[in-house]
């Protein structure tokens, strides 16, 4: 099920041209913030589904990757920023990257290898010591929680169920206000695609959450989702899933390799993209014509991997997933994914004016 949905929204990122990284660029660049409530449409969708199913009670998001009771801020911050310098350099994000490699272009290929190398390093590898005894340790407490939610609960005492829901529906309520705001500033076309991306970011809660939920391992006794890497609930994210492909691809044999949510996601969006791209009749080959333009984009691919990582997500599994919990940490890490993507940006169009 998790392929089938995700290659539905490999379709729908292919044809309603979803990118994070356009988003920022066509606001820096040109002023154009469509693409940008694209984004906060889906992010909007998210957090009210998010929010919904933990008022019922089909979800918690104490079970999520992003609970923990100290915030990494340093690691989520710095993360963010290489992770947004990796994407403008990289000509998109992860999900981006593999929306235009399953169109034709070889260019991404290059990217999502890189990336995952460098994901797998900062995973498990050599800059993996470096993240651990250097980045993690740098912590503060959450205080009541992760999650807006539970900040709530604590000032207003209504039930952490209440308080979810009502978050929720205060911050999609203040993102759908920017957005309709000035109708003439995003297509309804954008507007309906960035609410399919939102739903589809809720459907991989449930099926993490509530399809893949074994409230005793026969094994360990202990609470399990067994869909995922990480054993606790996920949504699309797609960095550390790319790097377990390649993963998988180079050491399957050993018998330790599974499927998981994240792996089938990016698979799903890949082909989307690929099926969409052959109906439409735009798929065709690409690649690099000039070294610059590889270096760039192995750098591009490599910061993305590495800041992904200690990240704990991209513009997808914090900028989608993370930020429909409200987690206090996709806030840090989105910030430093703006900023990195921005002061990119500026660079490029000063370092463009002076050769000009």
């Amino acid at each position: 099920m998790t392929f089938l949905v995700a290659a539905v929204a490999g379709g729908l990122f292919h044809r309603s041209h979803f990118c994070t990284m356009g988003a920022i660029s066509d606001w820096v660049i040109m002023g154009d913030s469509g693409r940008a409530k694209q984004w906060a449409t889906a992010i909007a969708v998210a957090i009210l589904g998010f929010g919904l199913m933990s008022w019922v009670g089909w979800v918690s998001p104490l079970n999520t990757i992003y609970a923990s009771p100290q915030l990494p801020w340093l690691s989520l911050l710095l993360g963010g920023l290489l992770f947004g310098v990796g994407m403008v350099l990289g000509s998109g994000c992860a999900s981006k990257s593999l929306i235009r490699l399953g169109a034709g272009n070889l260019k991404s290929l290059v990217v999502l290898m890189a990336m995952g190398i460098s994901a797998l390093a900062t995973l498990r590898g050599l800059t993996a010591v470096w993240r651990v005894h250097t980045l993690d340790p740098v912590q503060v407490s959450t205080g009541p929680g992760p999650f807006v939610g539970q900040w709530l609960a604590l000032a207003t005492g209504w039930s952490q169920a209440q308080a979810w829901l009502m978050s929720a529906c205060v911050v999609s309520g203040l993102l759908l206000l920017w957005i309709f705001k000035d109708s003439q500033s995003v297509s309804q076309s954008a507007r309906l695609s960035g609410a399919g991306v939102g739903a589809v970011v809720v459907a991989l809660w449930w099926i993490s959450g509530v399809m893949g939920f074994v409230p005793e391992h026969p094994d360990t006794l202990e609470v399990v989702f067994l869909t995922t890497a990480s054993a606790r609930m996920e949504s699309m994210s797609l960095t550390a899933p790319v790097a377990y492909w390649w993963d998988a691809f180079m050491y399957f044999s050993d018998g330790s390799k599974r499927l998981t949510l994240g792996m089938a996601t990016a698979l799903g969006l890949l082909m989307g993209a690929f099926v969409s791209a052959r109906l439409q009749g735009t798929f065709r080959w690409e690649g690099f014509t000039q070294t610059p333009d590889l270096t760039r984009h192995l750098l591009g691919g490599a910061l993305m991997g590495i800041g992904g990582v200690m990240a704990m997500g991209c513009t997808i599994g914090q900028g989608l997933s993370g930020l429909s919990t409200l987690s206090l940490g996709s806030f840090i890490a989105v910030l430093g994914i703006v900023l990195g993507a921005v002061l990119t940006l500026q660079w490029q169009l000063r370092r463009a004016g002076a050769e000009a």
